[in-house]
């Protein structure tokens, strides 16, 4: 019983021996796997940094040399680069610049082959692509291409007046549809790029017609200036009027682009139908030429020689007298028509009535017809008022008032404003002794362009 006893035990002692050599082992394995594991994140992410600084260095070489490189030389540096990395250079190379493989590959191609275009090329007019690559021109092709397209864009010019497109919008479609009837095989994108090639482009309307000039419409001119330079020479004030394009007031589409967050832009009318309320407004300006600053009288009636007068005369007394306090005389350019035309007879008499208030001689000196343009106020004030208010619904007369007096250029322009309220009824007849009583001495030049108004004597 003994011996059978010690021996269980022995076999037991034995079995457990072999257990812990075992767990032991395994244990041991268990350490070098998780070593072997950790060494290997540690060399992959040592690579995966390598190979970031490398793909930054690249790029930043690139991104410097790029603009400076055409198609095959940046094809070529690329290929070096790859080449000098050596295995994987090539994804490292396209990673970092966007190049293709395939293009890399190409020029590791071309670098070890060389260049078949070394020998036969000079120095100097070097090809970058093969000769021949590429298909043929339309032009080429298809000689009656130009000659149709010329047609079909100008046909006044070209001496086609049955044309197809003659009272059609002239788009690229359109006349791409015209030449594929015709016979052509194109497309809207190439009818563009001929139409570039032909020197063509998208142009509006230019207003240069002035209608029928007048012999003396630069002796005129001429006139003008030297009474401009005269006046201002002596100190006395020198202004242009002329009264701007009616603006309707309200929430309607006023021309031209302001900064909104996208997709939202400002909700205007539909219709421009004029407010029964609001209605219209005329704004009158003066701007004095010396001084370089305008005034701008707005009114909410008629446009007519009692508003016009009176515009200048707010002007003279808001800011005039203050920039000319020892004036005698004042000069006015203006238009041939309108308001203030030179044959308005109540433009006349409501300028004398202002020049007996003032004890000032007044001369005018009209443009001639059909050079209304060439009036400073136009491209010194009346243009800088538009650009202003550009894409701004004038929504009241306070914010036309306001934009017109907010005008300011980097040249020095300071526009007043201010709303006129009165009442300016039309068809006010001039009787023939009102007339005769004027104290209007005109000019041996042209007397009904240029001419002075005089004030009575008291």
């Amino acid at each position: 019983m003994n011996v059978a006893l010690w021996a269980e035990i022995h076999r037991l002692a034995e079995i457990e021996k072999l257990s812990a050599r075992v767990i032991s082992r395994r244990l041991h394995c268990s350490e070098l796997v998780q070593n072997n594991f950790a060494k290997s994140l540690q060399s992959a992410y040592s690579v995966l940094m390598t190979q970031s600084s490398v793909i930054t260095s690249i790029r930043q070489k690139y991104q410097a040399l790029a603009p400076l490189l055409h198609e095959k030389a940046r094809r070529c540096w690329a290929a070096c680069e790859a080449l000098s990395l050596g295995y994987g250079g090539i994804s490292l190379v396209a990673t970092a610049t966007e190049l293709s493989r395939p293009t890399i590959r190409r020029g590791i191609a071309e670098l070890q082959t060389g260049d078949p275009n070394r020998e036969d090329s000079r120095p100097t007019d070097r090809r970058i692509r093969r000769a021949g690559g590429g298909r043929h021109s339309l032009v080429q092709a298809d000689p009656r291409l130009l000659r149709d397209l010329q047609r079909l864009v100008d046909p006044a010019t070209r001496g086609d007046p049955m044309s197809p497109l003659l009272w059609t919008c002239k788009s690229t479609r359109n006349l791409a549809e015209a030449l594929v009837a015709l016979g052509h095989d194109l497309s809207h994108q190439t009818v563009g790029r001929l139409l570039t090639d032909l020197g063509y482009s998208l142009q509006s309307n230019r207003k240069t017609e002035e209608g029928k000039d007048h012999p003396d419409r630069d002796a005129q001119f001429q006139h003008i200036n030297r009474k401009v330079r005269s006046f201002q020479r002596r100190g006395q004030p020198v202004v242009s009027v002329d009264t701007k394009k009616k603006e309707s007031v309200g929430n309607y589409k006023n021309f031209g682009r302001e900064r909104e967050p996208k997709g939202r832009p400002r909700r205007v009318k539909s219709k421009d139908f004029p407010d029964k309320e609001l209605g219209k407004v005329a704004p009158y300006g003066v701007y004095d030429l010396a001084a370089n600053e305008g005034w701008v009288n707005v009114g909410i009636d008629h446009d007519t020689a009692e508003f016009a007068v009176e515009s200048i005369r707010r002007w003279w007394n808001r800011m005039g007298s203050k920039v000319y306090p020892g004036a005698k005389e004042l000069l006015i350019t203006a238009d041939s028509g309108g308001s203030n035309g030179r044959r308005n007879r109540l433009w006349k008499v409501c300028l004398q009535q202002w020049a007996d208030e003032l004890g000032l001689e007044i001369m005018v000196c009209h443009f001639p017809p059909g050079t209304s343009k060439w009036n400073k106020i136009e491209h010194r004030m009346f243009c800088h008022i538009t650009e202003n208010w550009r894409g701004r619904p004038l929504v009241s007369r306070a914010v036309v008032v306001n934009l017109i007096g907010s005008t300011r250029t980097r040249t020095g322009l300071r526009v007043r404003a201010e709303l006129d309220t009165n009442s300016y009824p039309k068809g006010i007849k001039v009787t023939k002794q009102e007339m005769e009583s004027l104290r209007l001495w005109r000019d041996k030049f042209h007397g009904e362009w240029n001419y002075r108004v005089l004030p009575h004597t008291k």
